[in-house]
């Protein structure tokens, strides 16, 4: 049985761990409303820039059709681009978007496929690493840049078009987390080479309109498409920050909670402790005077 004096200096732990994660919650809250209106504000134009490129792909034949939209024509090696964050202390944030990516990963080799794969953000590296450490061709760190910005985006995307050039994949895959709410961040897998046209309802119904393009379809999407692909690597990028502040304070809010509900059985066991203690010493004590 731990002595009173352990017991105090155990509650003095706990107590200064709850100002900590009290502290991290305030800021991770702070934080998350700058980081959720980002978010809000860049979903439209990723929204609407993913129907302009539909419409305009079916303007235009497969043979006239870029090569990061068209593909390679083979489906042998996959990029996969994981988007996680910095640092840690925000639940289960990370390793939600590291299985996906790992269940990802396995189904691809099962099916003969080669994998590459690019990690952004140190906890996604960390956790990929143990099982994939020799399909990682690089990991990107964004932990000097305290706000994201499109020249991030861009220059990542410069990077990945530049693999597709050089011809060391076929098929690249996004990973990271759509924001949803501060308890509900979904992991999310999207395809951006080639580029993913799929029509949706709502935009099968827009493409009824008929528009003419200056230049042609083809020179529009050329310089169109590289643009796209920076922007929904800025939009995750800025999905995944809003997510972790929002993990994070959930996190911190449980932990919180938690140190208050050890500190307050400690104190029970400490004062129980102390009262045994004292009881001990009267009863000596009354032993001692009837003995005289």
């Amino acid at each position: 049985m731990p002595s009173l004096k352990d017991l105090r200096n155990r509650i003095a732990s706990v107590k200064s761990t709850q100002k900590i994660t009290k502290a991290m919650q305030m800021v991770a809250a702070a934080k998350l409303r700058r980081a959720q209106d980002a978010v809000e504000a860049a979903r439209p134009y990723a929204e609407r820039m993913d129907e302009v490129l539909a419409n305009l792909s079916g303007s235009i034949s497969g043979s006239d059709a870029p090569p990061l939209m068209a593909g390679t024509g083979r489906d042998d090696v996959h990029l996969l681009v994981v988007c996680t964050a910095e640092r840690g202390l925000c639940g289960g944030f990370n390793s939600q978007i590291a299985r996906r990516a790992r269940e990802h990963t396995r189904r691809l080799l099962k099916d003969g496929k080669q994998v590459k794969i690019l990690c952004i953000g140190k906890k996604g590296y960390d956790i990929l690493r143990r099982d994939f450490e020799r399909s990682i061709i690089d990991r990107i760190d964004l932990r000097e840049i305290k706000q994201i910005g499109f020249a991030d985006a861009s220059s990542i995307a410069r990077r990945i078009i530049g693999l597709f050039e050089e011809g060391e994949f076929d098929v690249c895959t996004l990973f990271y987390s759509q924001f949803k709410s501060v308890i509900s961040q979904v992991p999310t897998a999207q395809q951006i080479i080639p580029a993913d046209v799929e029509k949706s309802d709502e935009q099968a119904d827009s493409a009824e309109v008929k528009y003419e393009y200056e230049p042609d379809a083809a020179s529009i999407l050329a310089d169109l498409i590289p643009r796209n692909i920076a922007v929904q690597i800025f939009r995750a990028l800025l999905e995944n920050a809003a997510g972790e502040m929002g993990a994070r304070m959930t996190a911190m809010d449980n932990a919180t909670r938690n140190a208050g509900e050890m500190i307050d059985k400690l104190s029970i066991s400490y004062n129980r402790q102390r009262q045994a203690q004292i009881t001990k010493e009267l009863i000596e004590i009354i032993s001692g005077a009837e003995a005289l």
